[in-house]
């Protein structure tokens, strides 16, 4: 009815966090973009790919895998923002979301596959087929609830770092917590739904790594 208030816990409740000030909104925003998922696949695969192959031969299909995974579906966003599909990359409904994941499914997809063919290092797939599986699960999510992309890719970078290069990659958890304290201050996300994508990131990139 009209005038009747959302149930408490209703997926799509306002955050229940007081309102941020103009110079901390300005502050988050800024890191937002700077932390955004194509800026954190490109400098995480780019390492993920050098890692794994040991040298710089790595570099390449670190860069394919940013490319599939954050450039590619980062594109899309601005193409559908400029045709005013979208009010900017962070595409507040939910509801419009799924074209997005799906974008990125295929993307990762093809890449995989372009992977697979030229032998690419084995950590590097692990990498992509870790940011497929959570892509799916964040589209399921989403049917339902606003999960945080932004904080599942960053803290999945920093799992996969981890595991493919040095455990002092889990200290980059401190931008995951950036990531995730920018959503909410900037009203996009819950506490919840940021801390809930870190969780799905960190456990995807770890059953990929870890199997």
């Amino acid at each position: 009815m009209p005038g009747t208030a959302p149930a408490p816990g209703f997926p799509e409740d306002p955050p229940r966090t007081a309102p941020a000030t103009p110079r901390t909104r300005a502050v988050a925003r800024t890191v937002t973009d700077i932390l955004q998922p194509r800026n954190v696949l490109l400098a995480g695969m780019t390492g993920i790919g050098l890692a794994a192959a040991g040298d710089w031969t790595g570099l390449p299909w670190g860069l394919l895998g940013a490319l599939c995974a954050g450039i590619v579906p980062a594109g899309y966003i601005e193409w559908q923002r400029r045709r005013g599909t979208w009010g900017d990359r962070h595409v507040v409904d939910r509801t419009k979301r799924a074209p997005i994941f799906l974008v990125i499914l295929g993307s990762i997809g093809a890449g995989s596959a372009v992977m697979v063919l030229g032998h690419a290092p084995h950590g590097i797939l692990v990498a992509m087929s870790a940011l497929w599986a959570m892509t799916v699960v964040l589209l399921a999510v989403n049917t339902v609830w606003k999960i945080s992309v932004d904080a599942a890719v960053a803290s999945s970078v920093a799992s996969l770092l981890s595991v493919v290069h040095s455990p002092w990659w889990l200290l980059a958890y401190a931008v995951v917590a950036a990531v995730c304290w920018t959503r909410v201050a900037l009203a996009f996300h819950s506490v919840a739904q940021t801390l809930a994508g870190a969780a799905l990131g960190a456990a995807t990139a770890a059953a990929f790594a870890i199997g």
